[in-house]
């Protein structure tokens, strides 16, 4: 391994898609510029998870690939005006003259673009599709068996592999302004007698695998259990979310739903007020533990960490001979995983995680 040739060196981080996952790389801003407190740091990001990084000061650039506006000329058969867009991306990322590419991903898609970077060293996670011999050096995944996983512990890895220490890798979210004025806005606009005192729960029942989800009818139970513990419960979940949401709104008086309602930065920056989470495997939830929110995460056919990094977090998963499932259960939709987790143990634990002292201010800023 070697060195770059400057204290200054200019590093891409290739991050491009998974809410979650952007989360939980964010770790790397705080690590890297520990390391290196002058290098200039770059991310390559897709639009959908851009919001999470726009404000961050402790990047120096956020690049863009539009790869939906792609797919559309490809799809249009403007293959021209592609061949143009993409020399012209090609050409943006060159003139960064970047000294280390950071492939975070491992797939063939963001080792093709450290690749096309031109950084003279590159440095890719072993993935399943071969992109590790894009670059120039290799590195392998955490070995955590009989360990618990860690949150983010694939870009731990690499954070260690550049010489980070292990307690500078944070997870690094920052909140615009804008988006604070957005996000209270809209809570007062839900309850009346709600404010911005942290006296809300946020629910994220939400994902795109049904086998992920927990059951409507115990997020109801939940709901009104905050709610009759002075928590205001606040619904939170994309635009394809809405009729879901709505079921669980109908049977809880006093729930403010803002599903579809707000932009990916404006639902951190409710998050990051909220006394509570709870939520599934989905990006909502992981911001939750990386803004030292009190958070009970429910897992079930993934467990992407048992470990979540910060002391007022809670992991809650039933470990089956079946799984994690990933995508492929064979519990004919019973979910077994999830139905497990019944109301009275979520709502003990979420009373737990509340009750704990908070720790120093350090995830928004």
């Amino acid at each position: 391994m070697t060195e770059p040739s400057s204290e200054r060196p200019r590093i891409l981080i290739v991050r491009l898609s998974a809410i979650g996952d952007v989360v939980m790389a964010s770790g790397l801003i705080p690590a890297l510029r520990a390391r290196w407190p002058q290098a200039h740091l770059a991310w390559l990001v897709e639009p959908a998870a851009a919001p999470l990084l726009t404000h961050n000061p402790r990047l120096d650039e956020l690049i863009v690939w539009p790869r939906g506006e792609w797919r559309q000329l490809w799809r249009m058969h403007r293959y021209a005006t592609l061949l143009m867009r993409f020399r012209e991306f090609r050409s943006r990322l060159r003139a960064g003259r970047f000294d280390i590419a950071l492939d975070t991903q491992g797939l063939l898609k963001s080792g093709l673009w450290g690749w096309l970077s031109g950084a003279p060293r590159r440095i890719s996670l072993i993935g399943r599709e071969g992109s590790q011999h894009l670059a120039t050096e290799r590195v392998r995944r955490p070995d955590e068996t009989g360990v618990p996983r860690r949150l983010g512990s694939e870009y731990r890895v690499l954070a260690r592999h550049l010489g980070a220490a292990d307690d500078a890798f944070q997870p690094d979210l920052a909140i615009g302004a804008a988006a604070r004025e957005v996000a209270r806005a809209a809570l007062r606009a839900g309850s009346a007698g709600l404010t911005t005192s942290g006296r809300y729960a946020v629910l994220c029942p939400f994902t795109t695998r049904p086998q992920k989800h927990w059951f409507e009818d115990r997020w109801i139970a939940l709901a009104r259990r905050c709610r009759d513990g002075g928590l205001v419960p606040v619904l939170l979940g994309g635009p394809g979310d809405r009729n879901a949401a709505a079921r669980i709104a109908a049977g809880v008086p006093g729930l403010v739903n803002l599903t579809g309602a707000l932009k990916l930065d404006e639902s951190v920056a409710v998050v990051a007020e909220a006394a509570l989470l709870v939520g599934v495997d989905t990006g909502l939830t992981h911001m939750g533990s990386a803004l030292n929110v009190p958070t009970v995460a429910l897992f079930g056919s993934t467990c992407p960490y048992l470990d979540p990094g910060a002391p007022r977090s809670s992991v809650l998963y039933e470990q089956l001979a079946c799984s994690p499932c990933r995508r492929n259960p064979t519990c004919g939709g019973r979910y077994d995983c999830m139905r497990a987790l019944d109301v009275d143990r979520v709502h003990a634990e979420a009373l737990r995680v509340m009750a704990l002292p908070a720790p120093r201010a350090e995830g928004a800023r």
